[in-house]
């Protein structure tokens, strides 16, 4: 048996938008289905948001996402941070982590999600990793970027 797990993330009406920005990111295939699709009156409000939608790239970069439905747009301001011991700490409950093998890959991947994003940690060198970093996105979503270390943690 075989099991597969993929992040799936809630929108406020931006699922579209976020998947075609993470297709831009990562490469790969989008599927989006909307509301109306699958038999909502394509008058209704929200007909044209997100039911189901999924990246996959080759890469092996799998998202999900949708619209809440009936969920008001809403702009997602970064979680709070702050310092402890030289290191930045956010309250947030989970993050989305994207681990490559050399910081040359990482820093592509990085350097795209940066855009319009709050850097958290800057990506740099860290004890664990020859380059790591962590940044809410335009969409309110905060990723961890870093390249595996010498021993593969």
């Amino acid at each position: 048996m075989t099991i597969t797990t993929t992040t799936h993330l809630n929108f406020r009406g931006t699922a579209r938008a976020a998947l075609e920005f993470y297709q831009s990111v990562f490469g790969g295939d989008l599927s989006i289905t909307r509301y109306r699709d699958v038999g909502m009156p394509a008058e209704a409000p929200g007909a044209d948001e997100v039911i189901f939608g999924q990246l996959e790239s080759d890469s092996g970069f799998r998202v999900m996402a949708y619209d809440i439905p009936g969920a008001s747009p809403a702009t997602a301001d970064a979680a709070p941070t702050r310092r402890e011991n030289g290191v930045t700490l956010t309250d947030e409950r989970f993050f989305l982590s994207v681990r490559g093998d050399t910081l040359d890959e990482v820093q592509r991947y990085w350097a795209a999600l940066a855009v319009g994003a709050a850097v958290i940690e800057p990506l740099a060198a860290s004890p664990w990793s020859p380059g790591f970093g962590m940044l809410t996105d335009r969409f309110g979503v905060t990723w961890v970027i870093d390249v595996a270390g010498a021993d593969g943690d």
